[in-house]
């Protein structure tokens, strides 16, 4: 069977990702296993090439940039070695809160236990708090463009859901703080604690809420995010595409971007159906090594802006 041929397709590369020069955040997820990593560090590298400053960040627990760079990263930017403008850093929103907790111990025990008490009375709202410093520490780094390796879909939807989680969570902290306030600087002053603190604790939730505020802003602006989502040739896999651009719409993120790897006729087709007029489809091989060391991601990378021509057969 022939590749399925769509009239007015968009063209199969992410050349018009380097050519949206306003774009400031680049999410790149999709299923488990997919190739997320190397995409991102792909078009981490084309980016390089047009932009004058690039961060790379992993938020998957499992952290694969040290291993496809072969150099550890670690929660602050790094230089990748052999590029002057590409940086990259790998961070857990999960262990981020209870950063914050520990330090609100150090300044003081009844501001760490409210801190605490607060972060896990709503579900999610441990890993949102923890996005919510994520993104401060991010926001005062001067990248011109900002490029997410996410983890597999569910927690992917999570992380991006965090904005309005949060959102709810410090209305809900703000009136805990507005009705409670004497009273906890009452059982602060009897721990031990000054009132100092607890108006030290909401101001840091307010000055959280701002951040979210603003980045949510940017999440739901076509002009300055987008997602690009990765696939492979399997129906699971396209499922969980098609349920990711979904959920995407939903949280109005915009999404025109499917970088699949080697897919079999049937999903090669049926994907070309679904998604030729509205998304650039990239093709990749599905190589026989894995691609690690920054010399083969280069060298795979330009796959992304130079259609691949599959072997004929």
């Amino acid at each position: 069977m022939s590749t399925a041929v769509v009239a007015d397709a968009l063209p199969p590369t992410l050349q018009n990702i380097l050519d949206q020069k306003s774009l400031k955040w680049l999410f790149v997820g999709g299923k488990g296993g997919v190739g997320k990593t190397t995409t991102s560090c792909s078009l981490a590298i084309q980016l390089s090439r047009v932009r004058e400053s690039v961060l790379l960040i992993s938020t998957d627990p499992a952290h694969n940039l040290s291993d496809a760079f072969g150099q550890k990263f670690g929660k602050e930017a790094t230089r990748v070695n052999g590029f002057d403008n590409l940086s990259a850093m790998e961070i857990d929103p999960a262990s981020s809160i209870q950063e914050m907790i520990e330090q609100s111990d150090s300044q003081g025990g009844a501001m760490g236990s409210m801190m605490q008490d607060l972060a896990f009375a709503i579900p999610g709202v441990d890993e949102a708090m923890g996005f919510a410093e994520i993104m401060k520490h991010v926001k005062s780094m001067e990248y011109s463009v900002i490029v997410f390796d996410t983890a597999p879909t569910g927690h992917t939807l999570r992380f991006l859901s965090f904005p309005s989680v949060l959102e709810k969570a410090l209305a809900k902290f703000s009136a805990l703080g507005r009705n409670l306030g004497p009273m906890l600087n009452q059982f602060t002053s009897m721990m031990g604690g000054g009132g100092a603190n607890q108006e030290d604790l909401f101001a840091k939730l307010e000055s959280m809420r701002e951040v979210i505020n603003e980045v949510n802003s940017q999440f739901t602006d076509p002009d300055k995010t987008t997602f690009v989502c990765v696939c492979i040739a399997e129906f699971l896999s396209l499922y969980e595409t098609e349920r990711l651009i979904q959920e995407l719409t939903q949280y109005e993120i915009d999404t025109h971007n499917i970088v699949r790897k080697s897919m079999q006729e049937k999903y090669l087709a049926e994907m070309m159906d679904l998604y030729a007029e509205d998304f650039h489809i990239v093709r990749m091989p599905l190589l026989t090594e894995e691609v690690r060391g920054t010399e083969k991601i280069q060298s795979f990378s330009k796959l992304l802006i130079e259609p691949y021509q599959p072997p004929a057969e």
